[in-house]
């Protein structure tokens, strides 16, 4: 009799335990698929609440640790997600998906560096040819391009087009890429795939003529210039690399006009602004020259041309005390520009000032001119300034 009653004991106690563990696993399951179907309803902060109530009874769970994190990348949250992608990968084992959202969120929030350590060994586990080797590919060569690693963009992004042929945006980069890391036949082999897409592209023509430009063919750079500007009067600075060939070969007048159509469609685009104001002093407008490179100087002091162009122009005007401050300025900022030193040799020779005139004559004789005059490198400036005043503090806010 008591062995019956034991053993009936026994048995109850089993059943209860299977099926209180059953309960507790329902109810778990339960928990998880609410989580799902939130997320996939686009509930992201009820789904949030119910990740997180998963994970008070699942603490190491690297599933709810992903789909937090993805939450937070749904809501432009990058730099939240980050962690949380990377707690799921320390918690579970590889998985790649997870590992190509904690790359995507990385490069999302501008961190380019550290997306390209995700992708580089992301990539050489995918199959060549593969749709995701592709996108991966893709992402490299656009990380290393925001990075300005531009041969190594240029690797990727070779590849990229190569398996996208209708995708113009991308020969851009790719064009970009082979300029400034001086691979020019690269850019013309490019050039000419984008005008079989777009025969009128504005973009592609500037690049041809930068190409030219960095070839020493002024003239061949300018048609280029002008075959942008036909195609398209407001792309970016198409306006302002003509001007600035023209202003090379001193056809001011023209270079003046170009410079004021390209402050027309951007009223604070600085070297225009600038280079403007040179042209008009060498015009001999002074009174529409002084403005100009003042309102450059404000937008950014270190604008060294300008300091030079107004310490001229504040010393042929009487104004002997802001002429040299404005040249000591431009000679800070570029030490290595000899018409810096000599223009400092004159203001001090025609001061009696004799010692240090032969200080500033002597540096002009010895220096070769450091600034780099290519149209490359002024508009890969323009655009690098432009990012910046788009980044400032209150820029997104405007946007």
């Amino acid at each position: 009799m008591q062995l019956r009653i034991y053993l009936a004991l026994m048995m109850g106690l089993v059943t209860c335990t299977a099926h209180c563990a059953g309960q507790a696993a329902t109810a778990a399951d339960n928990q998880r698929q609410t989580a799902l179907a939130l997320e996939q309803q686009g509930g992201n902060a009820e789904a949030e609440a119910a990740w997180r109530m998963y994970l008070k009874d699942h603490p190491s769970s690297p599933e709810a640790y992903a789909h937090l994190g993805l939450l937070e990348a749904r809501q432009e949250h990058y730099k939240e997600a980050v962690p949380l992608y990377r707690r799921a990968l320390a918690l579970g084992p590889k998985m790649a998906s997870v590992e190509l959202n904690l790359g995507l969120a990385l490069f999302k929030g501008g961190q380019l560096k550290e997306s390209i350590q995700v992708f580089t060994p992301l990539l050489k586990s995918q199959p060549a040819g593969t749709q995701q080797a592709l996108q991966l590919t893709t992402l490299l060569g656009m990380a290393h391009y925001g990075l300005g690693e531009y041969a190594e963009a240029a690797h990727y992004l070779k590849i990229s087009a190569a398996s996208d042929t209708q995708n113009i945006q991308l020969r851009l980069a790719l064009a970009h890429s082979c300029l400034w890391s001086k691979q020019y036949q690269c850019v013309l082999d490019t050039y000419h795939e984008i005008l079989t897409l777009n025969a009128e592209s504005a973009e592609a023509d500037m690049l041809a003529g930068e190409v030219l430009d960095e070839e020493k063919n002024t003239l061949g750079a300018i048609e280029q210039f002008r075959a942008a500007v036909k195609a398209d009067p407001k792309q970016p600075d198409a306006h302002f690399g003509l001007g600035y060939l023209l202003w090379t070969q001193s056809q001011y007048a023209e270079a003046a006009s170009e410079f004021q159509a390209e402050l027309a469609n951007n009223p604070d685009h600085l070297l225009a602004m600038t280079y403007l104001g040179n042209t008009q002093m060498q015009l001999e407008n002074r009174e529409a020259a002084i403005p100009l490179l003042e309102k450059a100087i404000r937008i950014d002091p270190g604008t060294e041309l300008a300091h030079l162009d107004l310490g001229i122009l504040y010393n042929d005007s009487g104004r002997r005390d802001d002429g040299l401050r404005e040249l000591k300025i431009a000679e800070r900022l570029s030490p290595g520009d000899e018409d810096v030193h000599w223009r400092l040799g004159r203001f001090y020779q025609a001061a009696g000032r004799k010692d240090e005139a032969k200080v500033e004559f002597d540096k002009t004789r010895s220096l070769q001119k450091a600034v780099d005059d290519s149209l490359v490198k002024k508009l890969h400036d323009a655009q690098v300034r432009g990012k910046a005043a788009e980044q400032a503090p209150g820029a997104a806010v405007a946007k």
